[in-house]
């Protein structure tokens, strides 16, 4: 059984994640900090693309020591399983998401990826290999929930949340909107990358739910299964 995934980003009121050096910048507060640790901590893994690594070094680390106290109390890992989607084996052996807090992590290759590079990520973490000359989200879900993963949590950024977006494999997507605007043709959305030409091609959503949260808004949509 493939993994439940939920998309979670902050954007500007324009829609940008970041700026166009894809820099990133604070666009919610603590409220809304405490709310994505939560829904972290309730995750069994979470994911981020190589942009997002080589860009801001994440932990992806559970922040809330209640919330790290709670998840041992179940059973589970202080933190979820920490994975990246990276096509050519970039991501650096000395990068925080590999060597802050325990737990396992996966790293997401394709078959260009260089051997050397994929070996030497082996020492810290359990490699997939899923894709030719790019990896191929629906062959890691496969592969995640294999190894037990129900739930996914999807961080960015916005080229990794289009390729779950395009192949239909997000369900639900909460974006916090920020009281800031950005700006720039080339800053980083939600969803990057050609887009979608066809109207009949565009993903359809349902709004389940509006919060006001710090000084933005939060949406909670459900992807429509066509």
């Amino acid at each position: 059984m493939r993994p439940r995934v939920i998309v979670n980003v902050a954007m500007s009121a324009d829609g940008k994640l970041s700026t166009r050096e894809r820099r990133q910048v604070k666009i919610s507060g603590n409220e809304d900090f405490a709310r994505v640790d939560r829904l972290k901590a309730g995750c069994d893994a979470v994911a981020v693309g190589i942009g997002t690594v080589l860009a801001d070094d994440p932990s992806l680390t559970v922040k809330s020591p209640d919330l790290r106290a709670e998840r041992q109390r179940e059973g589970r890992p202080e933190h979820p399983v920490r994975v990246v989607i990276d096509g050519r084996a970039r991501t650096p052996p000395d990068a925080s998401i590999l060597v802050k807090g325990d737990g396992l992590r996966v790293i997401a290759v394709s078959e260009r990826a260089d051997p050397a590079k994929v070996e030497a990520l082996r020492a810290k973490a359990a490699v997939i290999t899923a894709g030719k000359d790019e990896v191929d989200l629906s062959r890691v879900l496969d592969e995640l929930g294999q190894m037990g993963i129900r739930s996914l949590m999807v961080e960015g950024g916005g080229t990794l949340i289009a390729g779950f977006i395009r192949a239909g494999l997000a369900d639900e997507i909460y974006t916090y909107i920020g009281s800031i605007v950005i700006g720039g043709k080339d800053a980083p959305t939600l969803a990057d990358g050609g887009g979608w030409i066809r109207e009949s091609d565009f993903a359809r959503l349902v709004l389940a739910d509006v919060t006001r949260i710090d000084d933005g808004v939060l949406l909670h949509w459900m992807v429509k299964r066509t």
